[in-house]
Formats: C-alpha cells, structure tokens, sequence
C-alpha cells in the first residue's frame, strides 16, 4: 500500500512538473492571445522534444506499432501509448550524435502525462489512434505543409475529397491543446468551428486545403498553427537593430516596426507586452520583420524586383496533382510505387521518407526472419518478371515522350530566360544614353537651340563693339600726330622772330592732319608708359619725349599722352566686360574726345603768344 500511494504521488508529481514549469516562463503576460498560445505549446514541445522529431520519423513510427491499420475510433491504452512514444525517443536517440543525446525516460514521462491529460481528462485510461495522431503530427518537428498533407490525407476519402465529418472530428482533437494549455475560451472547440474555415466551398481537394489553412491570416481557430511555426524559424534571427524602448542594442526573434512613427522598432517580449513610449502607441499598425536586410539588399532587391529578375510573390506551397491514389497494401511489398499526391501512412514511406531498416525498429528474431523472407519473396518475384519480358512497348514510348517533352520545355524556357536577359541589357544601355548629353540632342531641344542663337548674336555684337573702339583709338592717335606736327612748326615759325618756343598760332589748334598710324591689337593690355602708348606713331611724336632740354611742350605732351593711356585702358576694359551695353561704350568714347578736346584747348591756351 505504501509503495502503491508513493507511486501514484510521484505520477501526480510528473503530471504537474510540465505546467509549473510553464507558469514559471511567465507566458500570461503576453497580451495577445494568438501569441500567448503559440509560446506555451512552442515550450511543451520543446520541453518534451518532440520539436526533434521530424514529421516523417513519427508517420514512420505510426506504421512500425501497426496504427496505419486501426480505425481512427479505435482506442489504445496508456501501457501501449507509452509503448510507442518508447519507441520514438529511441530511435531519436540513435539518430542524434552522442554530445546531442535527450533523457529519454525523462521526455517519455512529460509527454505521456500531457497526452493523458490533455485527452483523458475524464481519467478512462485509454486515447483514440485519431487523438494521438493529430496530436503528435501536430506537436512534432518538420514543414507545416508536410504535417498539413498528413492531416488531409486522413480525413479524406478514396477519390481525394476531404470528408466534413473527418475535418470536424480534426478540429475537436487538435483544439483540445489550446484548452490544455488554459488558453480554451480563446481557441476552444465550437460547432460553427468547421464552417468558419470551409464557408462556401463544398468539395475541397488538397490543393484548395493547403491554400486555406496556410492563408494570411488562416482560420481563426488554427491561427496558432503557422505561428508556432514561424516562432520555431526566427528563434535564432538577429536584428542589428535597437529596440525603442527597452534600449537593448540587438533583437533575437521576431522585430516589430511601426507604421506611423518614423525609425520606431520594437523588439518581440515588449511588443507582446504593449510597451509603448513618446509618441507612439499601442493603437498604432506594427509591420512584424522575422529576418534582417542591410539597405544595401533591401535596394538590391528593390531593382531586381523592378527589372523582373524575381519573382513579385511566391505560392505558399507547391502544386500537388489532384487525382487521388489508392492505399498501398504493406502485405504485399511488390505493390510499393512512388507516390505524391496522397498522404497516407503508407503513401508517405514510398514517396520519399526514409524506408525502415532493422536500425531504426525495434529488433527482435522473428521480426528479422519475417523481414528477411518478405525480401526474398520480392526478388524472387523481380527475377520472373525480368525473366517474362511482358512489358507494353507503349510505356516506353510514353515515357520517351514525356521526357523529350521535358527537354523541350526546358530548352524553350532558357531561350526565353536569354531573351530577358538581352532586353534587360538592351535597356540598361538605353538608359545610359539617354542620360549623357549628346550634341544630335541638343539639336532637337529648342531651349538649348535658344541661348545658341542668344550666344551667336552676342558674339556679333561685342565683335561690332571692338571695331568701334578700335577706330576710335585709330581717330585719337592721329589727332594727337596731327597736333605733336603744329607744335612743331610754331616752334620752327617762332624761332627767328624770338618768340616764345612754346608758341602757335590759335587758329591751328583744331587742324588735323591724317596720316597713316599702325595701329596695335585691340586684345592687348595697355600700360602706364609713353613709350609703350606712342608705340607704332611717327618719329615727330617720339622726339617729343627724347631726353633733352626740359621744355614745356614736353610736360604737356606728357599731360597728354597720360591721359589718351587712360582712355586707352578704360576702353580695353569696356571691351571685356559681357554685362555691360553699348551706351556705356558711347559714353566713354565721348568722354575721352572731350579729354582730348581739353587738353588741346589748353595746350592752344599756353601756347598762344600774347601781343
């Protein structure tokens, strides 16, 4: 009696080890529902290590402990159901290397007890083959299509129809984790629960189950499903980025970026908290991020998507053919074939899981000699059909057929691929054509044919402007010849009478003799020097400034060439200027004849004679 009440207080002990340790992760503070349930069966099934076994290892588990062949009614007892979950930790065991080995007592002992109290909570002692199958192929590790295919192919008849009754009997099994896990009034079973996934389709395929069930967002009773699945793919996603509100420099996990707020992320345990700082708030849209992309591949990605070098949405999953298969009798081993479209437990071993061997069953003599006699009996039978070549020539045509069909399409799709590629170039380098300017280009732009025609007639104009100056400079040296020549000859007139050297008559002051100058560059820079201003004039003028006796005649002459180098410079500079108009040219042009004009009035003035 005493070892009877310690060891059932040691199997109450174990029933209560897996949710206390779930209380102690402190799940309910998540406020979501969606993710809160998600959590606490991502912690049972790791807790249990059912995340290790891949969908396939348990569909193969299923057929060894003979379940393909029960009813889905069927009921086992939990000596049996802990049988089978032996039988599965143990051969994950010899699957996992030796530093990666799991407790396997341990692991059979939590599981065994959530089964039990999840689906015998009325404490009978015995679960249904369907219960534990939708709940281990639920629980286990591996692709959410894969467990999906598995799920359709046993509530489906014969001809690939999903059967209602089946569906609604999958819903009651696998809504009772939800419950276990005390998230029921959320994801609880309800009688409408099958209509609000199915709402108007009345015969549903496999194809038409996947896009329902993978959908975004799924049904709202299984909305937990893909995300279970999605929080075991982004367990260990890094985000180099800082969370805006606990400040934690790096995110592991989901990243929550918001909508309205610019640069405001958020990392997984504050969103599920509804933490929320300065201007944002809780009510505001959250976009969830479960990887990370530099702006480098976010802008690379960018323009492939642009240029069609990816594709703008991919399908869930793939497309399976719609014709149904039949069963495969395990009795008969010569009628195994690939299959691809039914999901059946036997189905699922031909179509390219892992087949058994005597490592991965429970060993045992008679089992060997009954698998050992089974391969003889199918080789034997391989030998007589070589043997008897009754094979239809029609197949192998068929079969040459569809292959060279194949080929074909393969080849006209690279040629496509290589024409898309060619255009993509062709267009690139029209692209960096028209972005460089040409002169065919200007030609065609009216704005640029514009200021061209503007340039064109400035040119002509600033050309007119110096051959006006140039003949005013031409004018200016003659007159200054005309007038070195009529001092001269006062001088000489004067001389003998003993009149003043400077002297001359008044009424030659305006009289002007032309003669030939050469003229000097209208471009070239004048300077301050007589020299160089009287350069290109008769010898008259040049013997004016030669060293000698100082005469007065010189010092005006000087006065005056000063000032025709002056005028001289004013109008270089009025030349280069592009701004200013040909009234300031006029302007300068007058005022330095009229310096001229002064300069002979005064030296007309000095020089005349007085009577």
């Amino acid at each position: 009696m005493i070892e009877e009440a310690s060891k059932s207080g040691k199997v109450t002990v174990e029933k209560r080890q897996l949710f206390m340790e779930m209380r102690a992760q402190n799940f309910d503070v998540i406020r979501l529902s969606t993710y809160r349930t998600a959590c606490k069966l991502r912690f049972v099934q790791k807790r249990c290590n059912l995340h290790l076994v891949d969908v396939w290892n348990m569909i193969e588990a299923f057929r060894d402990n003979g379940l393909s062949t029960l009813d889905h009614n069927a009921e086992i007892n939990v000596s049996r159901l802990e049988t089978i979950l032996s039988s599965i930790f143990y051969q994950l065991n010899k699957r996992l290397p030796t530093t990666h080995q799991i407790n396997v007592e341990q692991s059979i002992g939590l599981l065994l007890n959530f089964m039990v109290a999840t689906y015998d909570s009325e404490g009978h002692g015995k679960l249904t083959v369907f219960a534990m199958k939708s709940m281990l192929a639920t629980m286990c590790g591996g692709k959410i299509v894969d467990k999906l295919r598995y799920i359709f192919s046993q509530i489906s008849d014969s001809s690939g129809t999903m059967v209602f009754p089946k569906f609604d009997q999958f819903l009651r099994e696998v809504l009772k984790l939800p419950t276990a896990v005390f998230e029921g009034p959320s994801f609880g079973y309800t009688e409408h629960s099958v209509r609000t996934c199915f709402p108007q389709q009345k015969k549903i395929l496999l194809n038409t189950f996947l896009d329902i069930m993978m959908a975004d967002p799924p049904p709202q009773c299984l909305v937990w499903l893909p995300l279970m699945h999605r929080l075991a793919n982004v367990e260990n996603v890094f985000h180099p980025v800082e969370c805006s509100y606990c400040r934690s420099e790096s995110m592991m996990g989901f990243r929550y970026r918001c909508q309205q707020c610019h640069g405001y992320q958020l990392c997984q345990n504050c969103f599920w908290r509804g933490h929320a700082n300065g201007p944002h708030s809780n009510q505001h849209q959250m976009k969830e991020h479960s990887s990370w992309k530099s702006p480098a591949k976010k802008l690379s990605h960018a323009i492939s998507k642009s240029l069609g070098c990816v594709p703008i949405g991919e399908p869930p999953h793939p497309v399976y053919p719609e014709a149904s298969e039949r069963p495969q009798d395990l009795a008969h081993p010569t009628q195994l074939k690939p299959v691809s479209n039914n999901m059946n437990d036997t189905v699922f071993v031909s179509s390219g899981a892992p087949t058994p061997t005597t490592s991965t069953t429970l060993e045992s003599p008679s089992r060997l000699d009954e698998e050992h006699r089974l391969i003889a009996r199918y080789a034997a039978r391989l030998a007589a059909e070589a043997s008897n070549s009754s094979c239809p020539p029609t197949d192998l045509s068929f079969n040459f057929d569809a292959n060279k069909q194949q080929r074909q399409l393969i080849a006209e799709l690279e040629n496509k691929n290589r024409e898309i590629l060619q255009e993509i170039q062709r267009l690139r380098l029209e692209h960096e054509q028209a972005s460089q300017p040409t002169p065919e280009k200007a030609q065609q732009n009216p704005t640029l044919l514009a200021e061209l025609r503007l340039l064109r007639h400035r040119k002509d104009e600033l050309e007119k402007r110096m051959s006006a100056l140039q003949e005013s400079r031409r004018e200016l040296m003659v007159q200054l010849e005309g007038l070195m020549r009529l001092l001269k000859d006062e001088e000489q007139k004067g001389a003998p009478t003993g009149g003043s050297p400077h002297s001359s008559p008044s009424h030659s002051a305006s009289c002007t003799m032309p003669m030939p100058i050469r003229s000097t560059s209208a471009g070239s820079t004048p300077t301050h020097t007589p020299q160089d201003c009287l350069a290109g004039v008769s010898d008259d003028v040049l013997d004016a400034f030669s060293q000698g006796v100082p005469r007065n005649l010189r010092n005006d002459l000087l006065v005056a060439a000063d000032s025709i180098t002056n005028t001289m410079s004013s109008l270089v500079k009025e030349l280069h200027s592009v701004d200013d108009g040909l009234e300031d040219e006029e302007v300068n042009m007058r005022n330095g004849r009229e310096k001229v004009s002064a300069q002979r009035h005064y030296g007309n003035r000095h020089s005349t004679p007085s009577f």
